[in-house]
């Protein structure tokens, strides 16, 4: 019995692999891509090797590329529909998945994808669809800093990425904002997203550019005692806080691009 339940387990498995063969082919085709993006997007985060499978398979990633340069007339004037938004995203799901896979992270930088996105986080429209459009675009950057590798690091300190993740903290609504979430913090105290804020400003500390902009703008609430209590048991967070407002009034030795030297 047990037997037979092992084989029916595996029979299921094989037969949803299948279908993900399937949907990986009919990317490439422009009649089936829509539906393809969508399963695919939902499937991502269950099949460990999705991002090797769509990096290597023929025209994939160009087909994702191009649903990307697709919409770039849709940017200017803002004229992006929420059918339009959805399905990029779907396809920047993808790419997300690819970019955060140690075995196809350094060939997806190698090959500056990144940059194709940039221009989506360039849009200031607040509108939902273009809203939604720039957070998923971060969550593919995001994907790649999570593991701090220097080459990855490198890379966004010397394109532009870091003053756009600027522009947006300032001038984005609720989904993708940065600076007021610290007032709003102040008021209901979250350790856990206080961390990941402090994380945000103290990653856009090591760049001259945004350093310079961050004296400017960094909320009082964490230059002064507002979050000692919510702070008193996470010793990381603290050291963070501490080296971000180090960092603010020092700041490290850097080249012309804004990385800081080694010692």
């Amino acid at each position: 019995m047990l037997a037979t339940g092992a084989a029916v387990t595996t029979a299921l498995a094989q037969v949803d692999r299948e279908k993900i063969y399937q949907w990986i082919n009919e990317l490439s085709s422009p009649e089936t891509r829509e539906n393809a993006l969508l399963e695919l997007s939902k499937k991502r985060e269950s099949v460990q090797d999705l991002a090797p499978m769509l990096w290597h398979s023929c025209g994939t990633i160009a087909a994702l590329l191009q649903e990307i340069v697709n919409i770039y007339p849709s940017i200017n004037p803002p004229t992006l529909t929420a059918h339009q938004s959805n399905r990029v995203c779907n396809a920047l799901a993808l790419l997300q998945c690819v970019a955060s896979h140690p075995e196809t992270r350094s060939a997806f930088l190698a090959a500056h994808i990144p940059l194709f996105l940039y221009p989506f986080l360039h849009t200031v429209s607040k509108t939902r669809p273009f809203e939604y459009l720039r957070l998923t675009s971060l969550g593919v950057i995001g994907a790649l800093v999570k593991t701090d590798e220097q080459e990855v690091i490198n890379f966004l300190l010397t394109t532009e990425i870091i003053p756009l993740c600027l522009r947006i903290m300032e001038s984005g609504s609720e989904l993708s904002k940065t600076g007021k979430m610290v007032l709003q913090l102040s008021k209901e105290p979250s350790a856990r997203l206080l961390k990941h804020v402090v994380r945000c400003y103290l990653r856009l500390s090591d760049n001259l550019r945004a350093r310079e902009a961050l004296r400017q703008c960094l909320p009082d609430q964490l230059k002064d005692n507002t979050f000692a209590q919510v702070l008193k048991d996470d010793t990381a967070t603290k050291r963070w806080l501490a080296q971000l407002v180090k960092n603010l009034q020092e700041g490290p030795v850097t080249d012309a691009r804004g990385i800081p030297l080694s010692a």
